[in-house]
């Protein structure tokens, strides 16, 4: 298989069946997940948690000391989800740093109050109690629509882990055509934290911006994002562009401060804004082709014959990929899974089943058994397939700026219709039979405009309206 090539499931994918088979032990480079040992609080957030709670008591202590999380006890989860008064008003162990007792209300004013949010109709499926929903920040929304379904602390500000790439991708994407070459400099991998996840970089070496991007999404890889940075202008220009496309798509509770999602000091975001991350990644088709790869080729070194080698690479997202553990989960097509030390596992998801498409996302789940993260997100995606029609939306994904003011306590339905169009003729485009997303597929013909129209165009024009006026490709 030549340098970059992508084994694709095409439409079997949305089945969770992976239509080329599983490589030998050994095929796939064993890149370490970002890992970081530090002696900063567990919860960067930790000093406002504690404000937020800051009555007499060893929780106001807990949380400026940054104690880990442990899980919401004792109250029932029917009489949890029962009634929206009690949302939020499980009693916490003293030991777990609390989430602040105002957060943001962009979307709704449920999605600003703690705990867990979620309106069932008579036959509504329940929601895991939280022994097994153990996450301190969740959300389940309906990628088209963007009602949310349910969620918990979805405004909470805590650390992203690799999860901000997804905002990383968002903003450089569109900026360079995939088959552009760049010959990597030592000064391009400068600048990467201890233990970063590496896809395998070497330098002055030539990589296609396909090869990059396969890096980024597949391996996590670090040293793809600062060489994907560098050709960006570099780290700063690169950090400053993200932060900038946030603030376009109302994702107010995200402060970039490093463009992979590595541990630093202030560098926050919240499971509503990687969800909206999600969701305008996914209107973009190398986006979508990135993000539900499971394997591809990624160029070695050369050899002595002058000609350039290749090694497997496997996409770290185990709902995608599957583990010894694991299988993958049926119909996922994406998007992107993190972990660091002030972060624990985060986690992104999409998935369809039918023509219902779901976006999960999972911040730092108590438990830190392996693959937690996924299985917590399996279930949320188990249940909001379950409750497609029985459950009121407690909030929305709000469009981007140009579209949405996305402010106040906006109810899930009546504003923010033209980003819901625009998103949802992004998503319902059609595609060719063998494309990794046939389901979702948009034309092909789209990533030639944009690269022509370039970054500045992509910004001022919501992408799924570019591509809604293009039509299927032909």
């Amino acid at each position: 298989m030549g340098s970059g090539s992508i084994r694709r499931a095409g439409g079997a994918l949305f089945r969770g069946v992976l239509s080329a088979s599983r490589a030998k032990a050994g095929t796939f480079t064993d890149v370490p997940t970002t890992f970081r040992a530090s002696t900063a609080p567990t919860d960067p957030t930790a000093s406002t948690a504690s404000a937020a709670s800051a009555a007499p008591g060893s929780a106001g202590r807990a949380a400026r000391n940054g104690f880990p999380l442990r899980t919401a006890a004792a109250l029932a989860a029917s009489g949890l989800l029962a009634s929206p008064l009690l949302a939020g008003t499980a009693h916490a162990d003293p030991k777990a740093p609390a989430p602040p007792a105002k957060m943001s209300q962009i979307g709704g004013d449920r999605l600003g109050t703690p705990g867990v949010q979620v309106a069932p109709k008579p036959g509504a499926p329940k929601l895991p109690g939280p022994n097994t929903l153990t996450a301190r920040s969740w959300i389940v929304s309906d990628a088209e629509s963007g009602k949310v379904l349910a969620a918990k602390n979805p405004h909470w500000r805590l650390a992203p882990a690799s999860t901000l790439k997804m905002l990383f991708a968002d903003t450089v994407l569109p900026k360079f055509p995939k088959h552009q070459k760049h010959t990597v400099k030592p000064a391009d991998l400068a600048g990467m934290g201890a233990g970063s996840s590496l896809v395998g970089i070497k330098e002055n070496l030539s990589y296609s911006v396909h090869d990059l991007w396969l890096g980024v999404f597949l391996r996590s890889g670090n040293d793809a994002v600062h060489t994907l940075s560098a050709m960006n202008g570099g780290t700063k220009a690169t950090v400053t562009q993200m932060q900038q496309h946030a603030k376009e798509l109302n994702a107010h509770d995200t402060h970039v401060v490093t463009p992979d999602g590595y541990d630093a000091p202030g560098q926050v975001s919240s499971a509503y804004d990687l969800s909206l991350f999600a969701r305008s990644g996914l209107q973009n088709p190398d986006f979508r082709e990135y993000c539900s790869t499971a394997t591809a080729q990624f160029p070695g070194e050369k050899g002595k014959d002058g000609k350039r080698a290749t090694f497997g690479i496997q996409n770290t997202n185990r709902l995608l990929s599957g583990d010894y553990d694991m299988k993958p989960y049926p119909g996922i097509a994406g998007v992107k899974n993190g972990s660091t030390t002030n972060a624990g596992s985060t986690f992104t998801g999409f998935a369809q089943r039918g023509d219902r498409k779901l976006l999960v996302t999972v911040m730092n789940p108590e438990k830190k058994e392996h693959n937690e993260a996924y299985r917590e997100a399996a279930q949320l995606f188990d249940w909001g397939f379950a409750a497609a029609g029985k459950v009121e939306p407690v909030g929305r994904l709000v469009g981007p700026r140009s579209e949405d003011d996305g402010m106040g306590a906006v109810e899930a339905k009546g504003k923010g219709k033209g980003s819901h169009e625009s998103t949802q003729a992004a998503l319902n485009g059609t595609g060719s039979a063998d494309g990794a997303w046939t389901a979702l597929g948009i034309t092909s013909g789209v990533l030639a405009v944009l690269a022509v129209v370039a970054f500045a165009v992509h910004r001022r024009r919501p992408l799924g309206e570019l591509l809604r006026s293009r039509g299927p490709r032909k």
